[in-house]
Parts: structure tokens; sequence; C-alpha cells
């Protein structure tokens, strides 16, 4: 049991990292990138102490750039649309071998992406939504 604690600390790194450059990645498209280096804060912050500091200010602004995102059809739908590009630049690299860096691995990052992405802007939607509707 003496390796449990090395392991869990290794796969909490790795998924915390992940997450923080997934989200700065994000960052760039239309979205709520902001929300998952909140979530990769929090994940690393379980494992790091020091990096709690990080959370508050991160967590504030990735709530308000979550509010941001879903502010008006326009941002929506340009949040759809960078989505969709990312779903379809998935297939297009994991199908056509003559594009540099072809392949299922990036084809299928592309896609994740665009899951995430519509997660979280889902995610914003239905916050913002609640939000609105509380007395």
């Amino acid at each position: 049991m003496g390796l449990g604690k090395p392991v869990r600390r290794v796969l909490l790194s790795v998924v915390g990292g992940a997450l923080v450059i997934v989200g700065v990645v994000l960052l760039v498209l239309p979205g709520p990138g902001l929300l998952l280096v909140l979530a990769g804060l929090l994940v690393l912050a379980s494992e790091f102490p020091a990096l709690q500091r990080f959370v508050d200010p991160v967590r504030t602004r990735a709530m308000r750039a979550a509010e941001e995102s879903v502010s008006s059809p326009l941002r929506i739908a340009g949040s759809v649309l960078a989505g969709l590009a990312l779903l379809a630049a998935g297939i297009v690299w994991g199908t056509v071998r003559s594009l540099p860096l072809s392949g299922w691995s990036t084809g299928t990052s592309l896609i994740l992406s665009s899951l995430i992405l519509f997660a979280l802007l889902i995610w914003s939607y239905r916050r913002v939504r609640a939000k609105r509707e509380e007395p």
C-alpha cells in the first residue's frame, strides 16, 4: 500500500496539468476556457496546497467569463461555431492522411476539445439561466 500515495499524486498531477493545458488552449477560442483552468487548479491544489492561493482569483475570473460567454446570442453562436469547427477539423485530421500531423491521435484530441467546449458552454448557459431565475 506504500505505493498508492505516490501513484495517486502523479495521477492527479497529470490530470490537473492536462486540464490546465486544455483550458489555456481553449482561452483562445470563444468559450469558457477558464473553467477548465479552474478545474485543473482545484485538482492540483488538492495535492499541492501552495497552489490554493491561485484558486479564488481564477474562480472569480472563470465565473465571470462563463457568464460573458453566454451573455448574447452572438457569443453563443460563436462558441457553437468554434465547437463545430473543432469537431469537423478532428474528423478531417483523422481521415485525411495528407495533412500534417494527420491521424486519429490528432483528430481525437480535436474532437475531445470540441466536446469539452460544448459541455462547458451548456454548463455556463444553465448556470446563468438559473442565476437569472433566482428570486
